[in-house]
């Protein structure tokens, strides 16, 4: 599952919570971001 955070709050929310509206349940803010994953490095030779 994907988690958004709140731009407001900065609580996660869970994917399928977004289904029916684009708004954070805990404050109503509509801003939200999905985290990115950390890259891995990788050394040239």
């Amino acid at each position: 599952m994907v988690q958004y955070k709140c731009f407001d709050c900065n609580k996660a929310i869970e994917s399928s919570t977004l289904r029916s509206r684009v708004r954070c349940p805990y404050c109503g803010g509509k801003m939200l971001y999905k985290q990115r994953s950390v890259p891995s490095k990788v050394k040239a030779r």
